[in-house]
């Protein structure tokens, strides 16, 4: 994820008490009245068509190479059917524009089969096969480096001493720790597979030099992919003659170990590992290996393959159903014939220039997305890169030869549909997001309004609990800086100011913890920072630390990593944690500062800066409801002709009155007139219960109690604490003046120990209660209540004359 850079945790040196609140467990019990349903969480996978790219701009091609810097991805080289290219293409993934690059300087000759990388500013361009390929003269492999700076549009070669790798093209490399790893290859007469490594920082002082690799060495290959995840250089598949398999192998950076990752622990049932091929891509995201194209035994499948690294399992990606098979019929058709080494494509196949994007963001979804979107067909010899969030793939060859000018990208989208009132009175951030949202929609014209609001008719669109009927679009909110598992740790927070906490100690449980932890600290959340500490902290012990604090240090999450440093130099645990073996793989970086910190400990100060613990839900909710939430406001209630705007998710999650509205018949003006029953409550009573509505309070006058107590009854609330606290209310306020109204509300709401009390106090207090103007008034049922009341206590002459009074 391309997340912002995370507020500081706190520096070394200093620190801030926690409070002792157990913030579980700080909220009131109403908690448990207010939470909403969000989710659930959905995936989806579909294919998109992007503009494409003019002829003037660049030609199709295959074996080239796309690298990504910031917002565009940049294509070099390859060959397009007649001769190599030497040409720098640059796409703007914002605009989805293409254009050439600026260059200056003496660029690298014409080349295909070559490798591209970035590090820091620059673009480097390592062999490949150059010669002129229409004419069958100078064909060689080279073993030059170039860099290419961003910034300027300079290129320069770098010219170094000492040995160098054998000239190579169709080979795999890729950055690690400031340096440019080569592997394997072909070099005209054989395939390889040696790894050679060159310094980046500096090219006056840097060399080449072999690797002296050990471990299961994958067979010699070209033509395959490469790809860092965690720490650990993937290689699949590629040509290697007879020994070619559909193998995945890792490669230790740090011990130069390869590994044959074993497919035999897969359970049957579960999706075998993608056929063996080469001329495909391989891409890392987050922990997946993303496998896409290639010629796999004379066939070109377009399946996309997902490789879980932690797991060790593959799946295939099922795209959604309304991705088509792309069609041809736009493609040119191109006569020249494809010359190239032994380990080319077939004859017979085309290339393209099509752009294909992964989206791997996570998506808080209201609106059902447009079917816009195909599936391409299977190419081999294509290129693809991560940027931001989303893997690109272009060009290739396809089949007969024809050459695509179409562009396509591919989306991963995790969805999640949530209440703007909820989420927008707890996280400032995403209420920043929501409202820019929203200023989209709005500059959307009436007829695009129209257009979707008819589709989403054709689907019930359903919140928590809540099943809506309006046809408006609902609003949609892309969320680029979070993934689906810690941000679905998030949004129950959101929901119910707390969070499940997973086995404690656990590895990968912690680290989930701390990807909550930093999108708390990204969006700003002080109450969920103080929950995800609290089970950090007393998580880490001597198997999890180190994994902890290079987390930590990862994730730039400073108050966690001072607490794993200080766990790790106490006396008592020292020397038992520089003896495992994962402390040999921790950074040279972090094993310094672990050193220096039991040399020299940090003087610990304490800070009298109170700790920021945030706002609570019920604090969030009652705030929303004075005033904070006033422009999310889609629901005018109408107390005595005087509107106090509400929202409508809050009200028919709360009230089964509310939901059959808004589902059902819910008034055109958006204007709801409130009574209970045939009593319109007083502006008062309807604060009262707007409040309960809103965040559980309960605390009341004995009048808002006498306004309210049938209020449950009539507005079907979802539980009966309300009417449980006005009954108890009145039971204790009960007197003369209005035992007469409340024995009608215990009356109407079957509330029959209330009606007892009332009863017991009219008996008791009949000579004021008769009375009472609003005595005869009530309805025949509760008068002969009355009556037989009063005869339990009075002689049969007494209660035949007050009978026959009332």
């Amino acid at each position: 994820m391309a997340a912002g850079g995370a507020p500081s945790g706190g520096g070394a040196g200093s620190s801030k008490v926690a409070p002792s609140v157990e913030f579980d467990h700080s909220c009131s019990d109403s908690v448990e009245y207010l939470t909403l349903n969000f989710g659930p969480f959905e995936t989806v996978h579909r294919w998109r068509r992007l503009p494409p790219c003019d002829e003037f701009v660049g030609a199709r091609r295959s074996k080239h190479t796309v690298v990504a810097y910031r917002d565009a991805i940049y294509v070099f080289g390859g060959d397009n059917g007649k001769t190599m290219l030497n040409d720098l293409l640059r796409f703007d993934v914002k605009d989805c524009s293409w254009c050439r690059a600026f260059t200056t300087g003496t660029p690298p000759a014409p080349r295909y089969h070559h490798s591209a990388v970035v590090y820091g500013s620059s673009m480097f361009v390592f062999g490949g096969y150059t010669g002129d390929i229409y004419s069958n003269s100078n064909l060689k492999n080279k073993n030059d480096l170039f860099e290419y700076k961003f910034a300027t549009g300079q290129w320069t070669e770098w010219k170094t001493e000492g040995r160098l790798p054998v000239a190579r093209s169709a080979h795999g490399a890729t950055v690690y720790s400031e340096k440019l790893w080569i592997f394997a290859g072909y070099d005209g007469n054989a395939r390889l597979n040696d790894m050679w490594t060159i310094g980046l920082q500096d090219r006056e002082l840097t060399c080449w030099e072999e690797i002296e690799q050990s471990g299961e060495i994958p067979p010699s290959c070209c033509n395959f992919p490469v790809a860092v995840c965690k720490d650990k250089m993937f290689v699949f598949s590629g040509q290697s003659g007879a020994k070619i398999t559909n193998n995945l192998f890792q490669f230790e950076f740090k011990e130069k170990i390869w590994t044959r990752i074993p497919t035999e622990h897969l359970l049957r049932g579960s999706p075998p590992p993608p056929q063996r091929r080469y001329g495909h891509t391989m891409v890392a995201f987050d922990r997946h290996l993303y496998v896409f194209g290639g010629a796999a035994d004379n066939t070109l499948p377009n399946e996309l393959h997902c490789y879980d690294v932690d797991s060790q399992t593959w799946e295939v990606i099922q795209p959604s159903p309304d991705s088509e098979v792309a069609h041809p019929e736009v493609a040119e058709r191109v006569a020249a014939p494809e010359d190239a080494p032994s380990f080319s494509e077939e004859r017979g196949l085309k290339k393209s220039r099509d752009v294909f994007g992964l989206d791997f963001g996570i998506t808080t979804v209201k609106q059902q997305p447009t079917a816009d979107s195909e599936l391409p067909s299977g190419r081999l010899f294509h290129a693809a890169a991560v940027i931001s969030d989303a893997m690109y793939i272009f060009g290739g060859t396809v089949d007969n030869n024809i050459r695509s000018g179409e562009m396509y990208r591919f989306q991963k989208e995790d969805r999640v549909r949530g209440h703007a009132a909820i989420v927008t009175a707890r996280c400032k951030w995403l209420r920043k997001k929501i409202i820019q949202a929203r200023e989209r929609l709005k500059q959307k014209s009436k007829q695009e309004i129209e257009e979707e609001g008819q589709a989403l008719s054709q689907n019930e669109g359903i919140c928590g609990n809540v099943k809506l009927c309006c046809l408006q679009p609902l609003l949609e909110v892309t969320i680029r800086e979070a993934e689906a598992q810690p941000f679905e740790v998030l949004m129950q927070f959101l929901y119910t100011d707390k969070i499940k906490y997973p086995r404690k100690g656990h590895v990968q449980d912690v680290l989930l913890i701390m990807d909550v932890y930093k999108l708390a600290l990204n969006f700003k959340l002080s109450r969920l920072e103080q929950l995800c500490l609290q089970y950090i902290e007393a998580s880490v012990d001597l198997q999890n630390v180190l994994i902890v604090c290079e987390n930590a240090n990862k994730l730039q999450l400073d108050q966690l990593k001072e607490h794993c440093l200080n766990f790790v130099v106490k006396e008592s645990h020292f020397n038992q944690v520089i003896m495992m073996k994962e402390f040999e793989h921790l950074s040279s970086s972090l094993i310094v500062e672990i050193v220096r910190r039991k040399q020299q400990p940090p003087v610990r100060t304490h800070s009298d800066q109170p700790l920021d613990i945030g706002t609570s839900l019920i604090q969030d909710m009652k705030a929303y409801l004075e005033g904070a939430g006033i422009e999310f406001c889609d629901i005018i209630l109408l107390l005595d002709g005087h509107p106090r705007p509400a929202h409508k998710a809050i009200l028919a999650a709360r009230s089964s009155y509310f939901e059959a509205m808004f589902r059902s018949f819910m008034p055109e003006d958006g204007q709801v007139n409130i009574s209970i029953g045939e009593m319109v409550p007083s502006k008062q009573a309807f604060e009262s219960m707007l409040r309960y509505i809103y965040y559980g309070e309960v605390n009341m006058p004995p009048e808002d109690s006498l306004y309210l107590f049938s209020a449950p009854y009539y507005y079907g609330f979802y539980n009966n604490r309300l009417q449980a606290y006005c009954k108890q209310n009145l039971e204790m306020n009960v007197t003369v003046e209005n035992v007469l109204q409340i024995l009608e509300a215990a009356d109407k709401t079957q509330a029959l120990d209330m009606k007892k009390h009332c009863l017991h106090i009219i008996v008791h207090q009949f000579t004021k209660v008769s009375k009472l103007p609003n005595l005869r008034s009530l309805s025949q049922p509760l008068l002969l209540d009355i009556i037989e009341s009063l005869a339990n206590h009075i002689s049969d002459k007494q209660c035949a004359e007050l009978g026959s009074d009332i």
